[in-house]
């Protein structure tokens, strides 16, 4: 099987269930960024965490698999059973989300993005994820997305912000904290 198929080469793709749609069209955008943000969580568990986290990490890249084949499909048009995302993987990441907030000192300032490589990859993970979450919102208004998608990709953020703190404590790394100029 050749990995290329000629089709896209005047900018259309298809959906799950065969729809044609150009490739800039908001739902390939919506599962686009899913895909770069999955990328952007296969850079941190590259890097030296927590192994807990990294085993966390690649559940979540699982899930932002499934995310994105939801993403994928034409919701009116597809007969394929794609992966379901369960309220159980939004509370994963708030148990997480808990216990590494237990560990760390109480956030008094906005923290600049930045810090040692693990540290600012989360930060980008986490821009990312907040870019896939707007365009998915957006999506939402004008077709079906799964309501559990957008709360998982809200979570999602937040538990890459956290995680971000969590490297940077576990690592000695001083927060880069933003003061003001007043």
């Amino acid at each position: 099987m050749k990995i290329y198929t000629k089709k896209g080469d005047k900018g259309q793709t298809s959906l799950i269930g065969g729809t044609r749609v150009a490739k800039h069209h908001l739902r390939i955008e919506s599962y686009g960024t899913i895909d770069e943000l999955n990328s952007y969580i296969g850079l941190i568990r590259s890097q030296k965490i927590d192994e807990r986290q990294a085993v966390v990490l690649k559940e979540i890249q699982d899930r932002l698999f499934t995310i994105g084949s939801s993403l994928a499909s034409d919701p009116e048009h597809s007969k394929m059973k794609i992966p379901d995302l369960y309220e159980s993987d939004v509370t994963l990441l708030e148990e997480e989300i808990d216990k590494m907030n237990e560990e760390l000192p109480p956030l008094k300032h906005f923290i600049l993005p930045g810090g040692e490589l693990p540290v600012a990859s989360c930060h980008l993970a986490r821009c990312v994820c907040r870019r896939a979450e707007r365009i998915t919102v957006h999506l939402s208004e004008e077709s079906f997305v799964d309501e559990k998608v957008l709360i998982y990709l809200n979570r999602l953020s937040d538990y890459l912000f956290v995680l971000g703190r969590k490297v940077s404590f576990d690592d000695k790394i001083e927060e880069n904290i933003w003061v003001p100029r007043l």
